[in-house]
Parts: structure tokens; sequence; C-alpha cells
């Protein structure tokens, strides 16, 4: 008996517990398209990352202007590195030239990284790159640098929490009704 009530309190607190959390969807074009979100709509839309990214770049001894990452020793060089973990939430900055392109911000201090619908990917907005190498690291811009993705990547995608998506620009009143005099 003792078992069951344990089981049963185990399932309740499950049961809040994932219902308190956001559930995130993955952001896609059909989405977007579907909703015609604004520039302004899309502002107000909390974006999250589906998995980690990590970005790098070496440093050269001329190099003083160090973006947000930290600074580690690899093979006797100097590397910058930027961690952008799962589920970390990010804002839309702008869409690119009329373009299905959004630069998303997980940091402060102008730095972002670019989305887009990837048709391999059932259009879900995934990480671009300038360039995707052998081995699927990719060349990013973040901030004013060039930096690699490690592979991988390119498989993170944008998340919403749907709910309070589809909210985001919808409005909503009541008509009083009318009366003859």
């Amino acid at each position: 008996m003792k078992n069951i009530k344990l089981l049963l309190c185990l399932f309740v607190a499950a049961t809040f517990l994932t219902s308190c959390t956001a559930r995130l969807s993955p952001f896609t074009k059909a989405l977007y398209e579907d909703s015609a979100w604004s520039e302004d709509d899309l502002k107000r839309i909390q974006f999250y990352l589906s998995k980690e990214v990590i970005l790098y770049r070496q440093l050269k001894n001329s190099d003083t202007r160090i973006t947000s990452g930290k600074i580690l020793s690899k093979d006797g060089r100097q590397v910058e590195e930027i961690i952008i973990k799962k589920r970390t939430p990010g804002v839309f900055e702008f869409q690119r030239d009329s373009t299905d392109h959004f630069a998303i911000s997980f940091d402060t201090g102008g730095q972002y990284l670019m989305f887009a619908p990837n048709p391999k990917m059932n259009d879900k907005y995934t990480l671009r790159a300038k360039e995707w190498k052998r081995g699927g690291k990719g060349i990013v811009t973040y901030g004013e640098e060039e930096f690699i993705a490690i592979p991988g990547s390119g498989y993170a995608t944008l998340l919403v929490d749907l709910k309070k998506a589809q909210n985001t620009s919808f409005k909503s009143r009541k008509a009083k009704g009318r009366k003859v005099n």
C-alpha cells in the first residue's frame, strides 16, 4: 500500500512540474507564414535554442578584443570559446532583406546568429553559416568576428513556447451591443 501511495505522489508531482514548464515547439517556416507575424510581433516572441552551440576562434597576437567568451589554450594557441547552452533564451533582432533569415541574439552587445528554414529538416529554422565545411564545421559571424561552429551546431534549431507565441498578436474585445432609443 505504501508503494502505491508513493507512486501516486510521484505521478502528481511529475504532472505538476511538467505543467509549469514551457512546452517548446520548433519554429518552422509554416508557423511563421501561417501566423503572418510582423517584425514587431517577432520581437515580442521568446525564442530558445534546441541544442548547445559552441563557437571558437583562434586569437592572433594583435587580438585584444574579446567578444564575450572565455580564453582557452589549445595546442599552445590561444582560443576564444563561446558556449550557448541548450534552451538558452534569445530575442529577434531583425530580418535580413525581406528573406526568411532571422538574426537572433542570445547575448548582449550586438552579437547574434542567423537562422533560416532548412528544407532538409522540415523547414525548421536552423543555424546558418557563411559556409559549412567537411566534417560539419561552419563559419559564422558573431558580433564583428568570424567563428567556427563545432560539428553538430548546424542542427541547432529555434524553439518557441507555441501557446505564448500565438497569443502575441491576438487581440480580443467584446461588443457591448446597442439598444434602440
